[in-house]
C-alpha cells in the first residue's frame, strides 16, 4: 500500500473542517481581481499541499524528534533567512521572498514549523528541571536568533508569530512565572529608558501610529479604518456572496491575505463569522486531542506548539480586521491567500498525524505525571 493506515492517521473531522474553511476562502477570493488569479493559484497550493501532508503522515513520526534532524532543519533556516539579505526579493517593504520563476518562497513560514520542533526536543528532555532559569535564556536565544532575522527583512507580522509560539510553549512547559515576570519587567524598563533617552520625535510618532492606527486615518491608519468598515458594513447577515464593495471596489487593501476576514465578514456578516470562528475551535479542539494520546513529552509538545501557532495566526489576523490590534500583515490559515504558509501548515499537519500514527493511549495519571516530571 502506498499510503498505510490513513483511517487511523488521518482525523477526517479535523480534514472535514478545514475543507469548510477553504472553501470559505476560495468563496471570498473568486471574481475579486476579476480574473480569478488568485482562486486558481490558491486551488493549486491546495492541491500540493495535501499531497505533501499525506505523504509526510506516512513517516515513522519518531524521526521529527531526534536531534539531528531538528538541528540539521534549524541550520537550513538559518541559512534561508541569511540569504534573504543577499539574493531575495522585496515586496512592499519588506525582503522576505526567493522569487523562483512564478514561484515564491517565504522562508520565515518555515522558521515558525522549525521552532516549534526544536523547541518541543529541548523542553521535553528537560522537564525535571524545567524552572531553572537558564532554560528560559537559552530557549529564547534559539527563538531569538529566528525573530531579530525576521525582525531585520522586515517582517514584523512573522516576528510576532516566532515570539508568540516561544511565549507560549515556555509557559506550557512549566516554566517559573516568577522567572517570566521578571522578564517582563525588566523589558518595559529598558523600553521606558529608549522611549526617554534614545528615540528621535519621529521615531516616537511612528510608535504612537502603529499602536493607535486610527488617528491617521489617510496614512498608517488606512487599512484599519478600512478593515472596520468591512466589518461592519456585513451587519447580521452579511451583504451576500459577490457583493462586498469594500473589497470588489479595492478599497479594502490586501483583502486576499490580511484583511481575509474582513472580506469575508462584509459578504456572510455576523452569522458567517460566528461559523468560522466556530470552524477554528473546533479544529483546535481536534489537534489538541492528540496530545492525550501522545507517545512523550516531545509529541505533547508539539501538538501545543502547532495549536499555538495556528491560534496565534487565527487571534491576531481578526484581532486586526476588527481593529482590537494594530495592523503587522498576519494571515489566516486555510482562508488567506499564500503558498508557502498553505503548505507549512499542511506540513505541520502531516507531521501531526504521523505523531498520531503511532501513539499509544496512556492513563491520564501517566500522562500528567510525565509531563511534569513527577517520579
Amino acid at each position: 500500500m502506498v499510503f498505510k493506515d490513513l483511517g487511523r492517521r488521518i482525523d477526517w473531522f479535523l480534514m472535514g473542517a478545514i475543507g469548510l474553511l477553504l472553501l470559505t476562502g476560495l468563496m471570498t477570493m473568486f471574481t475579486l481581481d476579476g480574473s480569478n488569479t488568485f482562486f486558481w493559484r490558491q486551488i493549486t497550493w491546495i492541491g500540493i499541499s495535501f499531497c505533501v501532508m499525506l505523504g509526510v503522515s506516512q513517516i515513522d513520526g519518531r524521526v521529527f524528534h531526534r536531534t539531528k534532524v531538528i538541528m540539521t532543519l534549524y541550520g537550513a533556516i538559518l541559512g534561508l533567512l541569511g540569504g534573504l539579505f543577499l539574493v531575495g526579493s522585496a515586496f512592499q517593504g519588506a525582503q522576505s521572498w526567493f522569487s523562483l520563476g512564478a514561484l515564491s518562497l517565504q522562508p520565515a513560514e518555515f522558521a515558525k514549523l522549525a521552532l516549534i520542533l526544536l523547541l518541543a526536543k529541548y523542553f521535553s528532555r528537560r522537564h525535571v528541571e524545567i524552572k531553572r532559569f537558564r532554560h528560559i535564556v537559552v530557549s529564547g536565544a534559539y527563538a531569538g536568533i529566528l525573530f531579530l532575522l525576521i525582525m531585520a527583512q522586515p517582517d514584523f507580522g512573522s516576528a510576532i508569530i516566532v515570539f508568540s509560539i516561544w511565549f507560549g510553549m515556555v509557559l506550557f512547559s512549566g516554566i517559573s512565572l516568577r522567572h517570566l515576570a521578571f522578564l517582563a519587567v525588566s523589558g518595559s524598563a529598558v523600553f521606558a529608558l529608549l522611549w526617554k533617552f534614545v528615540f528621535a520625535a519621529y521615531q516616537k510618532a511612528r510608535i504612537l501610529t502603529f499602536l493607535n492606527p486610527l488617528q491617521d486615518l489617510q496614512g498608517a491608519g488606512y487599512n484599519a479604518y478600512q478593515s472596520m468598515i468591512s466589518v461592519g458594513s456585513g451587519e447580521i447577515f452579511g451583504k451576500g456572496f459577490g457583493y462586498g464593495t469594500q473589497s470588489r471596489l479595492a478599497f479594502l487593501p490586501e483583502y486576499q491575505t490580511d484583511f481575509m476576514f474582513a472580506a469575508f465578514s462584509e459578504e456572510w456578516g455576523f452569522v458567517g463569522s460566528l461559523m468560522v470562528i466556530s470552524l477554528f475551535v473546533f479544529i483546535l479542539y481536534r489537534i489538541l486531542r492528540v496530545a492525550l494520546v501522545a507517545s512523550g513529552n516531545f509529541e505533547k509538545l508539539y501538538v501545543i506548539g502547532f495549536a499555538l501557532f495556528l491560534f496565534a495566526h487565527i487571534t491576531i489576523h481578526i484581532g486586526i480586521n476588527v481593529g482590537l490590534l494594530p495592523v503587522t500583515g498576519i494571515t489566516i490559515p486555510f482562508m488567506s491567500y499564500g503558498g508557502t504558509h498553505m503548505l507549512v501548515v499542511f506540513i505541520g499537519l502531516g507531521i501531526l498525524f504521523a505523531i498520531k500514527g503511532y501513539a499509544r493511549p496512556t492513563h491520564r495519571d501517566a500522562t500528567e505525571n510525565e509531563f511534569y516530571g513527577i517520579r
